[in-house]
């Protein structure tokens, strides 16, 4: 083999891996929003987990792309072992839609759909359609990648070292070990099988060898997920360690098959396609990976108990000081990341909602006892806010729809808000020191009055919780009137307090912690209408 032909193989396969990767880029664009509702989907059952899995991967084209992204859902505590376990083996099968593509041997179209791609992607002005230019282009770009493979190795026909390396790989155990070390090298399955599809082009293999290389690709393509798992919880672990025995085993199933009991599979294969290879390789690959998930599907239960045994250790327990639904991994797929963030989110207006009446009660009941666990969830309050911030930061920075790209701009004005609603619980805490430390009371009348705006800033900070949670434009226009009415309440409370300490019912150290009191209240309610306004808009 000269260098000019590893240049241009070398070449093909880089315009091939390109292609595959501007395609499937186009394809999570398009069908952003759509993701975004499998991520609910993922959380259900095993079955739907094979479902969803397939459908991710053929839209992202990479079955590693998909298992790293599962790895991070585990990281996160987003899904436990057995929902993993159910979307590796949809993404195993959905890795083999790039194979199918292949085989439809439309290499003398791709000239064209890469200018009619290019030609989208340089003059359309909509987003969506853009992303429909760069799916062609995509396409295009991953066909002539492989032309240009094929076209490498066409002077490999009557090589004699080329011939002796085949009838070395015929070997089956050596096939595995072939097809694992080259997709370990290349760290994508589809590409070392566009290899073994080019190398089927020119005539230069048949299914009887390429099979046993196609088993060893599965094996090989776990190498991205192990390497994602390093850092990472135990759980991701035992995930990474679930989609390398499900490849094994059914590696192994299948050599079972073929050597020992010698069941007629490569026939069966032949048969629907006579003749055509490149076809015959990419159905070998489809039927593999879904006769081994519908055996392994029964004891997938069975496979996340042995990667307990493989990578022992106690269960993550989430730590306060964490994020619970994010991790660096699910930024490979922004639409999801998106998802992650607004749950995150929703964590933090619950805490700080938490804090907030646990420190005026504390304020109420002159509770020093209280204090420092507020304090405590003031701090953890401050690490969401930064944290949080980061990541809506790198979302922003990602390719995302323009619908998402508004929301990560008004998540950033919600998380501050959220936070600034944390530090006037903080606020409520220096006051009932001071009052406290300077033995100081306020009247009932006061505390009353107290009570009731207290109660009516959580409610309407609930309704605006709760229409961001639940996206409820209706609740959150609800808010803005319950807003008014908080204003309206503090204006009365303090001419009715000035009135007192006029009186001389309380005394002037009380009424001005009072007075700074319901102006702190007054100002969450402004933050949760903020809040509120968000969802509006």
């Amino acid at each position: 083999m000269t260098f000019q032909m590893l240049f241009t193989l070398g070449g093909g396969l880089g315009l091939f891996l390109y292609g595959m990767k501007m395609m499937g880029d186009g394809l999570e664009k398009a069908a952003g929003n759509k993701m975004k509702r499998l991520l609910e989907v993922l959380t259900t059952n095993r079955f739907m987990g094979v479902l969803v899995g397939t459908v991710v991967t053929a839209i992202i084209q990479s079955s590693s792309a998909t298992t790293v992204m599962i790895i991070g859902f585990v990281n996160a505590g987003l899904m436990n072992l057995a929902q993993a376990t159910g979307v590796i083996m949809g993404a195993n099968i959905g890795t083999t839609i790039t194979g199918q593509l292949v085989a439809l041997k439309v290499t003398d179209y791709a000239p064209i759909a890469v200018f009619l791609g290019v030609g989208i992607l340089l003059f359309a002005k909509k987003r969506y359609i853009k992303h429909i230019g760069e799916i062609l282009t995509g396409f295009g770009i991953l066909f002539m990648g492989m032309n240009l493979m094929s076209a490498a190795m066409e002077p490999l026909h009557g090589n004699a070292a080329f011939q002796n390396i085949m009838t070395k790989i015929s070997n089956p155990f050596l096939g595995v070990l072939v097809g694992a070390g080259m997709t370990m090298i290349l760290q994508s399955s589809s590409a070392s099988l566009g290899i073994l599809q080019a190398l089927a082009m020119q005539g230069l293999i048949g299914l009887d060898v390429a099979i046993f290389i196609l088993f060893g690709q599965n094996i090989g393509t776990c190498i991205t997920a192990i390497l994602a798992s390093i850092g990472a919880n135990i759980n991701a672990k035992r995930t990474a360690a679930i989609h390398l025995m499900f490849n094994v085993m059914g590696t192994a199933l299948f050599m079972g098959l073929l050597l020992l009991i010698k069941i007629p599979y490569i026939d069966w294969i032949v048969g629907i396609t006579p003749g055509d290879v490149v076809r015959q390789i990419a159905n070998a690959h489809t039927g593999f990976n879904i006769i081994n998930t519908i055996i392994t599907f029964p004891i997938a239960g069975y496979l996340a108990f042995l990667a307990k045994k493989m990578v022992p250790g106690e269960e993550p327990k989430h730590e306060e000081m964490s994020l619970n639904f994010l991790d660096k991994r699910i930024l490979e797929t922004p639409p999801f990341a998106v998802a992650q963030i607004r749950k995150e989110v929703d964590r933090m207006g619950s805490l700080s909602r938490d804090n907030l009446s646990e420190s005026i009660e504390s304020l109420i009941s002159m509770d020093e006892s209280k204090i420092n666990n507020i304090l405590h969830k003031e701090e953890i309050l401050n690490f969401l806010n930064r944290n949080i911030t980061e990541y809506l930061i790198q979302v922003n920075g990602l390719e995302i729809s323009d619908k998402d790209r508004l929301m990560v701009g008004g998540l950033f004005h919600v998380v501050n808000d959220i936070e600034r609603i944390g530090d006037h619980a903080e606020n409520m805490v220096e006051y009932t020191q001071y009052l406290i430390e300077h033995d100081l009371t306020m009247s009932e009348k006061a505390l009353d009055d107290l009570r009731v705006m207290k109660d009516h800033v959580i409610a309407l900070l609930d309704d605006s919780l709760l229409s961001m949670k639940n996206r409820d434009r209706a609740l959150a226009g609800t808010v803005k009137d319950q807003e008014i009415v908080v204003d309206e309440l503090e204006q009365v409370f303090r001419e009715n307090h000035i009135e007192r300490l006029n009186q001389q019912l309380c005394t002037p150290g009380s009424g001005v912690v009072f007075l700074d009191v319901i102006n702190n209240l007054e100002r969450v309610a402004d933050h949760a209408n903020n809040i509120a306004r968000f969802v509006l808009d």
